[in-house]
């Protein structure tokens, strides 16, 4: 890889923390979640295109599909880093990308991900091929993620498995229930052996329409691959579908 293409991969340092791990001792899914977050709004910040400059202009980002895969989690005291980078910019859609690299810097998962910037009032997706005076595309790279892009999900399920009203700590600054929060409530479906067992290998989320304060939240959740994937579907009380997830263990 090219040093130009270098300079378009950010880095960033962490600590798996004694407060952001399971009783497994490893790094959970969730802070994990909001790490890859994080480092999307720290790159996008330092070229120019992040939250605090697109609200100036009434615009914001949104996550629109997120897939993880991991060869494992960071231990409690382990320091790690994230690397991301952006892959391509459409009109409508980016894709950003992701590595988790373990205290060696050796890869121990890659993420892939689709965000959408949306204004604010109107709710519509804007042009990103015009967004930041056109030059959003000159941070594309051709660093490799070798995990596939998230698919398409299908729940076949007709009959709720678990029922959830959302509550003040899961809703974010924007309003609404934050996307990270929807992958602790879907691993909570699972009992505390499944982990005991087993770990995430892969987990992806398509986010599909948003949820608000007070909302009751319904899973549907269908089980393939002899108990090691599931197809899980969040559907509102009117049977709105919110998200789609998929998620592998092994």
């Amino acid at each position: 890889m090219s040093e130009r293409n270098k300079s378009k991969i950010g880095q960033y340092e962490f600590l798996a923390e004694p407060f952001h791990v399971d009783f497994n001792g490893r790094l959970t899914m969730s802070v994990l979640g909001n790490h890859l977050l994080n480092c999307a709004g720290f790159h996008a910040s330092d070229r120019g295109f992040g939250i605090a400059e697109l609200n100036e202009h009434h615009c914001t980002w949104v996550l629109s599909r997120l897939a993880v895969e991991l060869k494992e989690l960071p231990r409690k005291g382990e320091p790690f880093s994230i690397q991301t980078w952006v892959e391509a910019v459409y009109r409508l859609f980016t894709d950003r990308n992701f590595a988790v690299l373990d205290k060696r810097g050796e890869a121990i998962g890659y993420a892939r991900s689709v965000w959408a910037m949306i204004d604010m009032e109107t709710r519509k997706p804007v042009d990103l091929i015009a967004v930041h005076h056109g030059r959003m595309a000159e941070y594309v790279t051709d660093k490799a993620c070798p995990i596939e892009k998230p698919g398409r999900m299908k729940v076949a399920a007709t009959e709720s498995m678990a029922q959830y009203v959302t509550k003040y700590s899961d809703i974010d600054i924007n309003g609404h229930v934050n996307s990270i929060k929807y992958i602790e409530h879907i691993l909570d479906l699972f009992p505390i052996e499944t982990f005991r067992r087993k770990r995430v290998r892969r987990f992806e989320m398509a986010y599909v329409a948003e949820s608000y304060f007070g909302d009751r939240l319904d899973f549907y959740c269908d089980e393939e691959m002899d108990g090691n994937e599931y197809k899980v579907e969040v559907r509102k009380a009117n049977r709105e579908t919110v998200v789609r997830s998929k998620v592998l263990f092994v």
